[in-house]
């Protein structure tokens, strides 16, 4: 009673009372949170109504292929482009503008082909071979559908691009037409010339199609190495395979070893830590003393003061002696820190061979990522197809594309039919009206940015429940581990998949609160990035810092929740509360052992910090051998590859990501097995009537000092 008492007078105190008859994960509990969890469905039936009507608007289409001045896909079966697949531009220096970049549009007349022009040609030359019907015939194909002999003059003809001002001998590349470039003694050509007549009377060179091709190549680069990064995955896709799969095999063999090495990597590292700092003490010492009636060398720090070479200070005694004094001290507190933290370390080596231990009894667990692997894929593929198919929506919207940035009309709405009856082609000489993008004036198009923005914060909040539901299975079927008074005897049946009933029967709306705060502070740091990069080419420094400012706590907040979740799903697996009670006893208990907290989460992030690293760059060192082909034995069955490191990376990412899995299932269990702990020391007493349901290790290193005073006090 006395330790009771005790407790309950600390600003953290336990003030539950513990029912004598408790023995792991409670089986008779009720549903919590369910006024969130209603809320929760109902949000999960909208999104999929959203993203029912964004298939109904939206057709992906507009984004793959090709779209003409009149929103038409270039190859589109059943309309009059189905055999022309290729785009061309009517005046391809138009390209060059800054409209361009802007508007991902060129402010020209964009027409489907089936070929693109092989040679130089302008429309003044077809009028002056207009009665040769095949010169006539060839550049007819490249105006627009309907011209065939002209009624208009010339200048109308140019002004209202019915027929391109020029051709020019082209390729196609991404289903468009870019000019035919080539390079002749380290000069740029076009069809081996340096110069060509650009239809209106002037001389242009084969620099200036460069500048303009380059306008576009910018905003298509991505789709060229997109192409090839493809065929790289094509060929290569069993061996990406083969490699995860050792990585796998790889991260179940350190875990198995761990409950045998944990202790040993963790001292090892401990002592190289010393050791280092210790030779870094003698180094210091013998510089310091080696400069020892070197002129100069006498000088303080403050005599020299603010030097751009850093070298400067490396010749002053008085910089070693500092470094000297600041080693001392850092290698006094680690020793210290060794010392009175020798059984909190202890323990938490303990606790982690012991997870070691329960992954082996519930060997399953080790495979639940993989449900929540596929749970986060389906979030992102269909937060991916919402947003496309959103992007897609509407019907084409047609844009006035004027040539100068003078125009007062340039960039409002327009209707082709009646373009050329408007003012509009008067007062800004060479305007278009041409494809811009696709909307619509309805209440899905006039709000499609808020639904854009719905889709990220619904899908954030469903990839942190899918986290969520495998942390807290995942400590229900440990936490029946570690209640079980004989292992593995009296472990339960199936304690993963009980676990996991349980979650989703009485705790969905608990997991969908947590989810839901982390989803919020989450949603609010992508608004900050947003707001970060449209203000940095501001020179508000004071906006800049607040900003930093902001970045900087909501990280820290985010870093706080996760914690706090992790511990509070632990708390509602094994006692069934709802999300704020569970919470609150997860952050007394960890208050009242902050110091093992600390001890505990620096052993375990160094052990799989450790785990990742070896898994990652053992694998990936293989993986870049075998690519680069500088295995002889596989020489011959390493693929062809244009980027080497496409595979290689996916291989290290993958690696990475199973080793994270694997090693996040242990993570859970060590910090499972670490409440249930605390709760064990705080529940019983060791005697008789109270045992404790801790393993025999743990109970030795505890000792019997310890041990025995709890009695003495209970």
């Amino acid at each position: 009673m006395g330790q009771r008492s005790a407790a309950s007078t600390s600003p953290f105190g336990d003030p539950r009372k513990f029912d004598p008859k408790f023995k792991g994960p409670i089986g008779k509990r009720h549903c919590t949170d369910i006024l969130c969890c209603i809320i929760f469905v109902v949000v999960i039936l909208g999104y999929i109504a959203l993203g029912v009507v964004a298939w109904i608007h939206g057709d992906p289409r507009k984004i793959i292929y090709p779209t003409d001045s009149y929103g038409q896909f270039c190859g589109q079966k059943g309309t009059p482009n189905e055999n022309k697949t290729i785009l061309m531009y009517f005046n391809i220096l138009r390209c060059a503008s800054p409209v361009v970049l802007i508007n991902l549009q060129c402010p020209t007349t964009q027409l489907c082909v089936s070929k693109c022009p092989d040679r130089f040609a302008t429309y003044l030359d077809m009028q002056a071979n207009r009665f040769n019907n095949s010169y006539l015939e060839y550049y007819k194909q490249f105006c627009k559908p309907g011209f065939d002999k002209p009624q208009k003059s010339i200048a109308e003809v140019l002004r209202d691009e019915d027929c391109p001002s020029m051709i020019i001998p082209s390729r196609p590349f991404l289903q468009r037409c870019f000019p035919d470039f080539s390079t002749r003694n380290g000069v740029l050509t076009v069809a081996n010339k340096t110069e060509f007549k650009d239809g209106i009377g002037q001389m242009r060179s084969a620099t200036d199609l460069r500048a303009a091709a380059n306008g576009i190549n910018n905003v298509l680069d991505a789709r060229s190495v997109g192409m090839k990064i493809f065929e790289d995955y094509a060929s290569s896709w069993y061996w990406i395979l083969i490699a995860l799969f050792i990585a796998m095999v790889v991260s179940l063999l350190f875990l198995i070893l761990l409950r045998f090495t944990a202790g040993v990597f963790f001292w090892i590292f401990i002592i190289g830590v010393i050791g280092v700092v210790g030779y870094g003490i003698w180094h210091c010492f013998w510089e310091y003393d080696s400069l020892k009636g070197v002129p100069g060398a006498d000088l303080t720090i403050y005599d020299i003061g603010l030097q751009t070479d850093f070298r400067v200070y490396l010749q002053l005694r008085q910089t070693w002696l500092a470094f000297m004094i600041i080693l001392c001290i850092v290698e006094v507190v680690i020793i210290l820190m060794l010392i009175f933290l020798r059984n909190r370390i202890r323990i938490a080596i303990a606790l982690l061979q012991e997870g070691s231990r329960a992954i082996g009894y519930i060997m399953s667990s080790l495979f639940y990522p993989i449900i929540t692997f596929i749970l986060i894929a389906i979030c992102i593929s269909y937060w991916a197809v919402t947003a496309v198919f959103m992007a897609t929506s509407g019907e084409p919207v047609y844009k006035v594309m004027a040539n100068t940035t003078l125009c007062k009309y340039a960039d409002i709405t327009c209707i082709p039919e009646t373009f050329n009856t408007t003012n509009v082609t008067k007062l800004c000489p060479g305007a278009q009206c041409t494809f811009a993008f696709y909307g619509g004036e309805s209440f899905y198009h006039q709000y499609i940015l808020v639904f854009q923005l719905c889709n990220v914060f619904i899908f954030l909040w469903l990839v942190n429940f899918s986290i969520a539901l495998g942390q807290c299975t995942l400590a229900g079927a440990f936490a029946s581990y570690y209640w079980a008074f004989k292992k593995p005897a009296d472990i339960p049946a199936c304690p993963l998949f009980s676990s996991f009933g349980r979650a989703i029967r009485y705790h969905t709306g608990s997991l969908a609160l947590g989810s839901l705060i982390l989803a919020l502070v989450q949603f609010i740091r992508i608004i900050l990035e947003y707001l970060d990069h449209k203000l940095k080419a501001s020179q508000n420094s004071f906006a800049k810092f607040l900003l930093c400012c902001l970045k900087c706590c909501f990280w820290c907040l985010e870093k706080f929740i996760k914690f706090m979740n992790r511990n509070t799903y632990i708390m509602i697996a094994i006692y069934g509360k709802n999300f704020c009670t569970s919470a609150k006893d997860a952050f007394f208990l960890l208050m009242r052992n902050v110091i093992r907290v600390a001890v505990l989460d620096k052993v375990t992030d160094f052990l799989l910090f450790l785990g990742k690293v070896f898994v990652t760059g053992s694998v990936g060192v293989l993986a870049f051998f075998f690519f680069t082909r500088k295995i002889p034995v596989l020489t011959d069955e390493a693929p062809a590859l244009n980027y080497y490191w496409v595979p290689l990376l996916t291989v290290i990412l993958g690696s990475y990501l199973i080793a994270h899995g694997f090693f996040s299932v242990y993570a859970m269990c060590v910090d499972t097995l670490f409440l249930c702990f605390c709760e064990d020391l705080e529940r019983n007493n060791g005697s008789s009537s109270k045992p404790y349901y801790m393993s025999p290790n743990l109970h030795r290193i505890l000792g019997k000092k310890e041990i025995s005073s709890k009695k003495a006090k209970s």
